[in-house]
């Protein structure tokens, strides 16, 4: 694996993981009682942002090290998850593409 496809994938499970710990202890204007005018009573009270932020790294970077770990390693590969094969079958041993 490349570093920039390293770099994409740890970003790609940083968002994802963001998008799942933003709601989490949540707490709404509705909620609280306390709707701003000219705001939906769904917005956020407080948000806590940066300890999300800070969860979200921590969770994604072990999320990245295990899937990352399984990519380099060769534990899994593309051939073991084409379950319809559509792949052509791999080249024996000392054999090359072409």
């Amino acid at each position: 694996m490349s570093i920039a496809s390293a770099i994409v994938l740890y970003a790609v499970f940083w968002f994802l993981t963001f998008l799942i710990v933003i709601p989490i202890r949540l707490t709404t204007q509705g909620d609280a009682g306390n709707v701003v005018p000219g705001t939906h009573s769904a917005s956020p009270e407080v948000h806590n942002l940066g300890r999300k932020a800070l969860i979200t790294t921590g969770v994604a970077a072990i999320a990245w090290a295990i899937v990352a770990g399984i990519i380099v390693t060769g534990t899994i590969t593309v051939r073991d998850i084409d379950i319809m094969d559509f792949m052509t079958p791999a080249p024996a041993a000392g054999e090359t593409d072409g």
